[in-house]
């Protein structure tokens, strides 16, 4: 058994690997990527059967707490089945993003009452407590306007009026949830230096990174 198909018996044992970004990051290509290299089950965000995304762009304030909720349902439903399951998934976005970033986001912008943002992030506390946190955080960390050219190169209709300072905001908050994660094993990956949506060698710079975590894991 050579060096790399030991790496990959043992990666196996994983169960559950997440990926994390701001929106443009790159975080649904690297886990298709990622899944197809490895044979992970992917778990995506499914923003095109979401019943809240499109009236929560047109009125925020009206919308922002109902949209968390059904984000971290949905969020908490797929680390119930990663847990229930024997598969190893890798996961297109987190549960502690909607909390740590999003809303907290949201309320700062006077988008969320301070009595709605309370009531959910003391929800979230206390369901982070019945699930795992992944094996694996891959962050994808991305100057703001790398995060722009990606999200203009995509054209969702419903991203269209995203405007800078808010996805600076964003930014800010995953730097500084990121600087204090404790919840287990952590990868940063550089977005601006490493296109691996566009070049082959930089999806391996970031596969060798990956290898290189899985391994030290087990």
């Amino acid at each position: 058994m050579g060096p790399v198909s030991t790496i990959m018996a043992k990666a196996k044992k994983a169960k559950h690997i997440a990926i994390a970004g701001n929106i443009g990051a790159g975080k649904t290509t690297l886990t298709e990527m990622l899944s197809k290299h490895y044979r992970w089950i992917p778990h995506f965000e499914d923003v095109d059967h979401n019943p809240y995304l499109m009236d929560f762009y047109e009125d925020m304030p009206r919308w922002s707490f109902n949209l968390q909720i059904y984000f971290l349902n949905s969020r908490l439903r797929q680390l119930v089945e990663i847990q229930q399951g024997s598969e190893t998934i890798i996961q297109d976005r987190t549960i502690y993003e909607d909390a740590n970033i999003f809303a907290p986001n949201l309320h700062e912008m006077g988008l969320m009452s301070k009595r709605d943002f309370d009531n959910y992030y003391e929800f979230f506390q206390t369901l982070k407590t019945l699930v795992q946190p992944p094996d694996l955080l891959i962050y994808l960390q991305a100057s703001v306007p790398t995060l722009v050219g990606q999200i203009q190169k995509r054209g969702r209709d419903y991203e269209e009026n995203i405007r800078l300072d808010y996805l600076k905001r964003l930014n800010d908050y995953y730097q500084k949830w990121i600087a204090d994660y404790k919840e287990g094993r952590l990868l940063i990956i550089d977005v601006d230096k490493l296109k691996f949506g566009e070049r082959e060698e930089d999806l391996g710079e970031v596969i060798r990174r990956v290898d290189a975590e899985l391994h030290g894991l087990f």
